[in-house]
């Protein structure tokens, strides 16, 4: 029993690690947004609010400036100042804006929020535990391999999940009178609108799919509903 106690403690960390990054990341979500009151974002709120036969869909104001949208572990939806500021001047359309809501409640609805932290200090905690038993087997290498398998599982479990909640968002637009035209045209403009991004967003901002393969899977995925025969 005590040669596993390193383990033991190891997953213990991990796991205390993993509710404290939940618990910092609410509070700063609390104390950093307002509720987004925008006229013109509310009624396409309210499109995909009836597209889901539900009552409203709250989105909240995050108070960062990198251009971002996110859902929170508790279910929360969120656009940054960054974002908004853009829809304010003209740079992207309140259809686009509804295309980032959209894809956010698939996080949502599709239980990312649950599974991934969304500052990734969750990974940070698996790394070290991981490397705490991978150490007491293989001295020495056991934190570069505790290194590389983390980074690879998360890298590929955030770009699925964002294939899944672009599939979510086309879907949802759809049945709304939106549209996937908004989320092509947005994800042309990303590029151009994350510039200023860099060096300053957060690392769950970050790791997502090349636009390019999510614009292609989007037609292809519109070129399937395209072939279903009308009933």
């Amino acid at each position: 029993m005590i040669k596993f106690a390193p383990i033991l403690l190891a997953v213990l960390y991990g796991l205390a690690m993993y509710r404290f990054s939940v618990w910092r990341t609410a509070r700063e979500l609390d104390e950093k947004s307002t509720e987004l009151a925008d006229p013109m974002l509310r009624q396409m709120c309210d499109q995909l609010a009836g597209a889901l036969e539900i009552e409203r869909i709250k989105v909240h104001i995050y108070e960062i400036e990198p251009v971002n949208g996110l859902a929170a572990p508790d279910g929360r939806i969120f656009i940054t100042r960054g974002f908004y500021n853009k829809f304010r001047q003209g740079a992207v359309s309140a259809s686009e804006m509804a295309s980032v809501i959209a894809h956010e409640l698939g996080h949502v609805a599709l239980g990312h929020t649950r599974r991934r932290m969304i500052d990734f200090s969750g990974q940070n905690a698996l790394r070290t535990a991981l490397a705490m038993v991978l150490s007491r087997f293989i001295p020495g290498v056991g934190v570069w391999i505790a290194n590389g398998l983390t980074t690879l599982l998360a890298a590929r479990l955030s770009r699925q999940d964002e294939y899944e909640a672009d599939a979510y968002a086309a879907a949802l637009l759809t049945k709304a009178g939106i549209g996937i035209t908004p989320q092509i045209t947005l994800f042309n403009k990303l590029e151009a609108l994350t510039k200023s991004n860099a060096g300053r967003a957060p690392t769950w901002l970050l790791n997502h799919p090349k636009t390019t393969e999510r614009i292609k899977a989007l037609q292809d995925l519109q070129a399937k509903w395209d072939a279903i025969p009308a009933p």
